[in-house]
């Protein structure tokens, strides 16, 4: 097997913020609850999942900064 090595240094941007459920959206809330319980499961992946779909939901954007 061989060893593989970069070109230059990684650079990584900022953590993109969580989305915020819009209110009164059924969608949104079970999102951010499915978040929630995942989070306390300690599976970050799923976290991450939960934050993508909320972030793509089709009736409104959530804008990222």
């Amino acid at each position: 097997m061989t060893e593989q090595q970069m070109d230059g240094p990684v650079y990584l941007g900022r953590p993109v913020p969580e989305p915020d459920p819009v209110p009164g959206c059924e969608r949104c809330a079970r999102l951010a609850d499915e978040r929630e319980q995942w989070r306390k499961a300690g599976d970050d992946t799923r976290v991450s999942d939960c934050n993508v779909l909320m972030r793509r939901h089709p009736k409104h954007e959530h804008r990222l900064p």
